[in-house]
């Protein structure tokens, strides 16, 4: 006797899209929902007594314009800088930038490992991935860093410059030359972060330790590295340098207040955590339990990249010690609401 295979229903190649991007909507609207639904009531923040300079209390949360400002000027220029010191809408505490050294040994505010994404370095380089140590300060003098700014109003307003006509606000940046700006402006703090690992970002954390040493500015600086040997180099060679957690250290610091460690000893005086989507939903670094544990051993809790209006309100009502945004003018007018 013959027995008939059933054939299976064919869903059409349509539906099978619809019904992928369907979970996909259905996972975002849980993971926001989720996300929303861990605020914390700031009644339940405490106050400590404490000696960390950076731990500001209740009220008092600093701003700080990371990358120096970079959604509303071309970032780490200084056109930025001056963008925020110089300002008559807004004020900024901290400054936050990143530092990469050159083939002759000059510290230069760059974020990137690379000059593709903000200057026109495939251009008058004639490469691609063009890295700041593969050139003297000088030769990044010629770059227009600007060159792919686009504001928000989309219009890109330094892009036609290059060569001689480059402006010098919008060309490559000296450690030296933005602190003695600055120092000139206002007082301020500094989150400085350098890139390079290895050799060349131990050779930047000397020169670095240098040139604050000589500017008196040693205690005005919290000091970062995604380079875990880095931060070890700070430890052993520069104690008195104050610097933030390492990846590790972080991911330490979450579970020790998950469990209320009361042994729990860093070795830094700083966390800088994310705080913005995805992050939270990894890990929600910006609830009560977090922040009092932070606070009680003596650990100020600064948060990045801040550029949600929601998120910055939240923040500062639950005392958080410092935001950073690349839109700080934003950050300071909700702070500032009445």
């Amino acid at each position: 006797m013959k027995t008939e295979e059933r054939k299976g229903i064919k869903v059409p190649k349509a539906v099978k899209i619809l019904l992928v991007i369907l979970v996909i909507l259905a996972l975002a609207a849980a993971a926001f929902a989720i996300s929303a639904s861990w605020h914390s009531d700031p009644k339940n923040i405490k106050t400590y007594d404490t000696d960390n300079p950076y731990i500001v209390g209740m009220g008092n949360t600093q701003i700080s314009a990371h990358r120096s400002g970079g959604g509303i000027m071309p970032e780490e220029t200084k056109k930025a800088f001056a963008n925020c010191a110089e300002s008559s809408s807004f004020r900024i505490d901290t400054f936050e930038f990143d530092l990469h050294i050159t083939k002759d040994n000059v510290l230069v505010l760059l974020h990137d490992d690379t000059l593709d994404r903000t200057s026109d370095s495939e251009t008058v380089f004639g490469v691609q991935d063009a890295r700041p140590e593969d050139y003297t300060y000088d030769e990044l003098r010629t770059l227009n860093m600007g060159a792919k700014f686009v504001d928000e109003n989309g219009d890109m307003p330094y892009a036609g410059y290059s060569g001689e006509n480059v402006p010098d606000d919008v060309k490559i940046l000296r450690l030296e030359d933005v602190l003695d700006y600055l120092m000139g402006t206002g007082d301020y703090n500094y989150i400085i972060e350098i890139k390079n690992g290895g050799d060349l970002g131990k050779k930047g954390v000397d020169i670095l330790y240098g040139i604050l040493k000589d500017k008196g500015l040693l205690n005005n600086v919290v000091f970062g590295t995604f380079k875990e040997e880095v931060s070890l180099y700070v430890d052993e060679n520069y104690p008195d340098l104050q610097r933030s957690a390492t990846i590790k250290e972080v991911l330490a610091f979450w579970a020790a207040a998950l469990r209320n460690d009361s042994d729990f000893d860093p070795a830094y005086s700083v966390l800088q955590i994310p705080y913005s989507m995805p992050y939270r939903i990894i890990a929600n670094l910006a609830t009560a339990k977090v922040i009092n544990y932070a606070h009680e051993r003596g650990i100020a809790v600064q948060y990045w990249t801040i550029n949600d209006e929601d998120d910055m309100e939240y923040l500062i009502s639950v005392g958080a010690d410092c935001i950073m945004s690349d839109y700080p003018d934003k950050l300071y007018e909700i702070q500032n609401a009445e």
